[in-house]
């Protein structure tokens, strides 16, 4: 007998990677479960990378908002609501408990799943559910929405996170580099230049290459300047996500600042250390099958020979495929 579930977990990219895990269990404990996700359109494609999602379903909030009542915005807006209105879902199991993902959840037709008041980030969005349950908010992102997960659906949880990302890890010769993030969205997670230069003589040192990561003309100029005058070393130019992904997937390991493609990468199972200066990593730490390092905290980032000490540990430790996690640390 099939089970007919719609996921509601729309953005941001690290939180749609987080959420794989528990898409893995489902697929594992629902008999006959169909799985539709839906996702901001610009990260659609991580949902599609999972073999137990059979569609996802786009949505463009983050573009709409800017243009809510143009003719444009409408009609895809509509298209959407009749496309909800086409199917009728089991469950419909809200994973973000915000208001802008209860405004896709009411026009799903379905028992709808969510957070109490209690554990919603948003508490107003538990009002609209038909079954709210109870999960621990101060705990890591992967373990609160594997919970709730389980909690839908009446299973228990159970072995490490497996995020079916085996498609793009399969038959993967790892290269002799490492996969560098400098950059992210906001100028207070920056690393300085000089812990970078740092652990940029240290991977070296160890035998390996160096490719940075940008994503738009700034990013690509700092990235150039932080190897100016480096052999073996390249900015690699702006990629789409399959194409960072298959990357990430040939890196010996990747070390970056607090970012999607860092815990992408912790997912596909790559040595991963992380860099947290604006954030904290109690929520978000890297979780993967590999070795993985959460470094830092909010407001106080780490220093160079913590990183290089990370680094050390992730390349002495390659080749145990489980190799525990370090857990975060300032």
């Amino acid at each position: 007998m099939m089970t007919r579930i719609l996921i509601v977990r729309t953005s941001s990219l690290g939180d749609l990677v987080h959420m794989l895990p528990a898409i893995t269990d489902i697929a594992r404990h629902v008999a006959g479960a169909q799985i539709d996700w839906i996702a901001e359109e610009s990260f659609a494609e991580i949902p599609a990378w999972h073999p137990a999602v059979h569609q996802v379903i786009p949505v463009a909030h983050r573009r709409w908002r800017k243009h809510w009542w143009d003719a444009r915005t409408r009609q895809e807006r509509a298209a959407l609501r009749q496309r909800l209105a086409e199917r009728r879902y089991d469950v419909v199991l809200d994973m973000q408990a915000l208001l802008k993902s209860v405004w896709l959840v009411r026009q799903a037709r379905g028992r709808r799943h969510g957070l109490d008041w209690k554990s919603a980030r948003e508490p107003l969005a538990s009002l609209f559910y038909d079954v709210r349950h109870r999960v621990e908010f101060w705990q890591p992102a992967i373990i609160r929405q594997r919970t709730l997960a389980a909690a839908a659906f009446g299973y228990a949880v159970q072995g490490p996170p497996d995020f079916g990302l085996q498609a793009i890890t399969a038959d993967v010769q790892v290269q002799p580099v490492a996969l560098i993030m400098p950059s992210a969205s906001r100028d207070d997670k920056l690393w300085p230049e000089d812990h970078w230069r740092q652990v940029f003589d240290h991977l070296q040192a160890r035998g390996l290459g160096l490719r940075l990561l940008a994503g738009n003309a700034a990013e690509q100029d700092r990235a150039r300047h932080l190897i100016q005058g480096r052999s073996q070393a390249e900015v690699l130019p702006r990629l789409g996500l399959r194409q960072v992904a298959g990357h990430l997937a040939q890196a010996r390991l990747m070390v970056g600042l607090d970012s999607g493609l860092t815990h992408l990468s912790a997912g596909l199972g790559r040595p991963t250390i992380g860099i947290y200066k604006a954030s904290t990593p109690v929520r978000t730490p890297l979780q993967g099958p590999a070795y993985t390092a959460s470094l830092g905290e909010r407001g106080q980032a780490p220093d160079a020979g913590q990183v290089m000490a990370a680094i050390d540990a992730a390349l002495d430790s390659a080749r145990d495929p489980v190799a525990p996690a370090v857990p975060a640390a300032s």
